[in-house]
């Protein structure tokens, strides 16, 4: 059947939209890509890239700014990751930037995360290797709760074990919890430290107070605190030790001569052991006394004589005078 003109028309208008709605697409594709801009080529070190793969985006402080180009396996434990960045960015991104693998959303496609980094840091270079960060994967979480729910198990049973031994009355705790009289002597112990610890309070109360006293310069030994009675005290110490020094001198003065008497020199030893030379003393002094005496008399005497009577009575006016 021959196709009449409108047809054509309309063929031709349908293909012409197919054509523009597919450039359109391709277009906002690879400019999603990073298939039209200028891109340059940052790698990251991973121990695992947890599900990542080609064309997934790479995010600068959440910006899309780049895809993952290529993921080589250097070994069993190193993944390298080949991204595609936008050249404007790489003005940026610092050296000490981090590269982190997470997802897009709850259940979104994997993505890599480049976290700014701090401080000052010179700017990378295409080609550059930049620190990676690996985060903890599902499968890792999901054993540490195996785990923990094991551990969580075998603890829930011990707990029960102790539990109904504690309620049969077994061990000490059980006895303590089911025997009256221990209670009652742990609760009267409680009640003596209880008093106990009443009667330190107060102790130490009275200690405080006896401190504050003491403390008080009106005291006795509050005095010693005060540096003026310090200092007068230091002072009659050094003068003690200085009379100290010259007592020691004088005793040791005194021991020579005790000593020179002892060993019979000098003249107190000579008078003390002659009894010859004593009784000349003796006999003098006696000499001496009766002389004495006999004066005494023959001034009375002279008082009584007539021609020196009027001298002796004018020396008693003068000394009457003179009282």
């Amino acid at each position: 059947m021959e196709k009449t003109t409108s047809q054509k028309i309309r063929l031709g208008l349908f293909v012409i939209l197919g054509l523009v709605i597919f450039i359109l697409a391709i277009y906002f594709i690879g400019n999603k890509r990073q298939m039209f801009g200028r891109t340059e080529h940052l790698t990251a070190i991973f121990t695992n890239v947890s599900g990542l793969q080609l064309g997934n985006n790479v995010r600068y402080s959440g910006i899309n700014v780049g895809t993952v180009q290529n993921i080589t396996m250097v070994n069993d434990t190193t993944v390298s990751v080949d991204m595609s960045i936008d050249t404007a960015i790489f003005k940026h991104i610092k050296k000490n930037a981090v590269a982190s693998i997470g997802s897009d959303g709850l259940v979104g496609s994997m993505i890599i995360n480049i976290i700014p980094g701090k401080g000052i840091s010179p700017l990378v270079e295409p080609n550059d290797i930049i620190q990676s960060f690996n985060r903890v994967r599902t499968d890792d979480m999901l054993s540490t709760l195996n785990t923990t729910n094991e551990n969580a198990a075998l603890l829930t049973a011990d707990l029960l074990k102790i539990t109904k031994e504690i309620t049969q009355g077994k061990g000490t705790i059980g006895l303590l919890i089911n025997d009256t009289v221990i209670a009652n002597d742990l609760k009267q112990t409680m009640r003596y430290l209880k008093n106990t610890s009443k009667g330190t309070s107060e102790s130490i109360e009275k200690l405080n107070s006896l401190m504050t006293r003491l403390s008080n310069k009106n005291n006795s030994i509050g005095v010693l605190s005060d540096t003026v009675v310090a200092n007068k005290i230091k002072s009659i110490v050094v003068n003690l030790d200085h009379s100290s020094s010259e007592i020691n001198k004088v005793v040791e003065n005194l021991n020579a001569t005790i000593l020179n008497v002892k060993e019979g020199k000098g003249a107190i030893n000579y008078l003390s052991n002659d009894p010859k030379l004593v009784q000349k003393i003796d006999s003098t002094m006696t000499n001496i006394n009766q002389a004495s005496s006999r004066l005494n008399e023959n001034l009375e005497a002279l008082k009584h004589n007539f021609f020196f009577k009027g001298y002796f009575k004018k020396l008693e006016k003068e000394k009457k005078k003179s009282k």
